[in-house]
């Protein structure tokens, strides 16, 4: 099935994979944890170089964040930006949330995509 079908039929609420994987109920070798968040490569990657920062608060999506979620939000971007430094990223990478049904959003848990390794088209969608 793909990611776009998958996203249609995904609904927010209830237990998801990344909430397994911070119980460790999934086994994940993690590229970097610390108390707000971790950071794993992706199980289905679209690039060469493919990982996912989730922050262990769940939140389903960007646009169900609160402002007081801004600290949180911006730790995540600078876990992701870290990590790509430590994958050799230095030519760039893509940073990827998806948001609802039509951006195909299969996963109700809020994760952010990081890219790289190839050159990226544009425009993405």
């Amino acid at each position: 099935m793909s990611e776009v079908a998958k996203a249609q039929t995904a609904q927010a609420g209830g237990d998801t994979i990344f909430g397994k994987i911070l119980r460790k109920e999934i086994p994940c070798k993690f590229i970097y944890e610390d108390d707000k968040c971790v950071a794993f490569d992706d199980v289905n990657p679209q690039a060469p170089v493919h990982f996912l920062v989730i922050p262990r608060q769940p939140i389903t999506q960007l646009s169900q964040s609160q402002d007081s979620d801004s600290e949180l939000l911006g730790h995540l971007l600078s876990v992701g930006r870290k990590v790509a430094q430590m994958k050799q990223l230095d030519k760039g990478f893509r940073v990827v949330i998806n948001n609802g049904s039509d951006a195909a959003q299969s996963v109700y848990y809020l994760h952010i995509h990081f890219m790289g390794g190839r050159q990226m088209g544009w425009p993405p969608g």
